[in-house]
């Protein structure tokens, strides 16, 4: 089998191999290794690589579309809420045990629920980076939610932390390991030993949240 990487370079100091959920290869690296050097690096690490590119909670991204009419489900921290078309007139989204959008703005629903995720993942996210940064002693330069194709956070050479807007729809106990996942990432560029056991302190049932990503993290691919 031929093993395709792709090669992102940066500032940072160490080599870095993530397999995404679309099962591609990326390999962050630091500016001054050759290609030669990194290839080598990739080889040795062969067999690692085939076991993520196999493992289950790897998926094809499928482009499913919600129909925004009533009856329609959405998810949102990890429960479904029903859509209502309403007659009334008002903007945007109104939730209160449901979804309500105005029957006027429903060829307009798909903007409008994005924008309403976009900061409903701020409201919810941002508070917990801020607890977790100070439990773990660690300093990030920015925050933000953005559309991420593949990953659901990550953590920037130069320490500002993305999260995928998407995350919103999953259970808080997930939020709360996606974001101190890439807290620790401050602390420990890989996923070493070390790397788990700073992440078990901070959130003890972080193996329950990554069961329930294996488990329905094509969901949060759905639009909504």
């Amino acid at each position: 089998m031929v093993l395709e990487y792709k090669i992102k370079y940066s500032s940072r100091k160490t080599l870095n191999i993530t397999v995404e959920r679309d099962r591609t290869v990326i390999v962050r690296a630091p500016k001054y290794l050759t290609e030669e050097k990194i290839h080598n690096i990739v080889q040795s690490k062969r067999q690692w690589i085939k076991e993520k590119l196999n493992h289950s909670q790897k998926y094809p991204i499928t482009s499913e579309l919600k129909e925004f009419v009533s009856g329609e489900s959405l998810m949102y921290l990890g429960k479904n809420y029903q859509l209502l078309i309403v007659d009334e007139e008002f903007e945007g989204i109104k939730f209160n045990q449901r979804f309500s959008i105005s029957k006027s703005n429903q060829s307009n629903a798909n903007e409008l629920f994005k924008n309403w995720y976009l900061k409903q993942a701020l409201i919810k996210i941002e508070p917990l980076a801020i607890k977790y940064a100070e439990n773990l002693g660690v300093k990030y330069n920015a925050f933000k939610t953005s559309e991420m194709k593949y990953r659901w956070g990550s953590c920037t050479p130069a320490n500002n932390i993305i999260f995928n807007w998407r995350i919103i729809k999953a259970p808080m106990y997930v939020l709360e390991y996606l974001v101190a996942h890439e807290l620790v990432h401050l602390m420990e560029d890989n996923h070493t030993p070390r790397f788990w056991n700073i992440l078990s302190i901070q959130v003890p049932n972080y193996q329950k949240a990554k069961n329930w990503l294996k488990k329905n993290g094509q969901l949060l691919e759905v639009d909504f």
